[in-house]
């Protein structure tokens, strides 16, 4: 029943599962400096993961094995997550006296209170967030639980590849732990920054308001490079996987920039303004310190004067790896062009350190 969230662990692999690909990335630590020490992506195949949710789990596996043999890593424990729309999560109050076997044996009898779906189909896990402000006497317990399918399939395509799950993690805590690394970048640093972390994927945009470093809102919609590819591929007749080359590498008609890349920028800066909009209206924010693009959507050449412009928001494009070290094994190039796409890898990889 418990297992969601991962307890404390040795060396494990960040593993994204995403919509069009498979991340791989290796984390050290010496003192307070992270080192990477591997990373690959692996492109899937069409259809494999359809809206984060993996549909042929075969075709996942086989990509979990490039990645493996690209990024040469020794390590076979992973932490991978599901994503936010899967999941359900809650704030309760338990007595602050309670150790965690006593708290595990709580929850596994009051969990239907919570939870909406028949226990046996659940994986849920919990952490203590700390004392309550209400009462000191309870600590705050975050209640996190999702359908055991969504856990189990992961599983299934890591053992494909001779991998085992160590920690089954939330991507919205995955992101929020690989934003820890990006706030010396941010020229206002203080307790009370809120800053909206957009995650342009290639087929799904999410939008993270972080407060304090803590996650207060996310919000997932279907938009995402993927519409960029598709253009491409038609407006020239190309397959989608040249489109996607071409997209990366360049080479295309004089034309491309106006009639193609120009439009979709502005689309991009839509669906932002637009996610931004949707969490205004339903929160206490009017207003947030800084944007920050993630996601290979993000890197896109002028968008993020645009986004700034449109939302009047200094805004910037993450690279959770600006400090850190790079071993031999890593192109460290080709780790600065993919660093916008690898922000949940990243914080999945950071489990190591908890």
């Amino acid at each position: 029943m418990f297992g969601l969230l991962g307890k404390k662990s040795s060396n494990v692999l960040g593993i994204d599962i995403s919509s069009s690909s498979v991340k791989l990335l290796e984390l050290s630590k010496q003192g307070s400096r992270y080192r990477v020490e591997s990373y690959a992506v692996e492109p899937l195949p069409a259809n494999a993961v359809v809206e984060k949710n993996i549909t042929d789990v075969e075709a996942v596996g086989e990509a979990l094995k490039k990645v493996m043999s690209k990024a040469r890593t020794s390590l076979k424990q992973a932490a991978v997550a599901v994503s936010g729309s899967a999941v359900i999560t809650k704030l309760i109050q338990m007595d602050g006296g309670l150790n965690e076997f006593e708290m595990e044996d709580q929850i596994a009898m009051e969990a239907d209170q919570y939870i909406p779906y028949p226990l046996d189909e659940v994986a849920i896990d919990f952490e203590v967030q700390g004392p309550s402000e209400a009462n000191p006497d309870q600590s705050d317990v975050l209640l996190a639980a999702c359908r055991k399918e969504n856990v189990d399939i992961r599983e299934d395509a890591l053992s494909i590849a001779g991998l085992s799950s160590k920690v089954v993690d939330v991507e919205a805590y995955a992101l929020e732990r690989a934003y820890s690394l990006l706030e010396s970048q941010l020229e206002s640093q203080g307790e009370e920054l809120v800053v909206a972390v957009v995650d342009i994927g290639a087929t799904m945009t999410t939008l993270s308001v972080l407060a304090d470093g803590e996650t207060v809102y996310t919000r997932e919609q279907i938009f995402g490079g993927k519409q960029l590819t598709e253009e491409i591929q038609r407006r020239y007749g190309l397959s989608m996987e040249e489109a996607g080359m071409a997209k990366k590498q360049g080479g295309l008609p004089d034309d491309y920039e106006v009639e193609v890349l120009s439009p979709f920028r502005e689309a991009v800066v839509q669906q932002v303004a637009r996610a931004m909009q949707f969490f205004f209206g339903a929160s206490q924010y009017n207003a947030v310190d800084y944007v920050i693009l993630a996601g290979g959507t993000a890197s896109i050449q002028g968008l993020t004067e645009m986004v700034e412009d449109k939302t009047g928001t200094p805004t910037l494009v993450a690279n959770p790896f600006a400090d850190m070290a790079v071993g031999s094994r890593v192109n460290a190039s080709a780790l600065a062009n993919d660093a916008p796409s690898l922000m949940i890898a990243c914080g999945l990889a950071m489990r190591s350190f908890d």
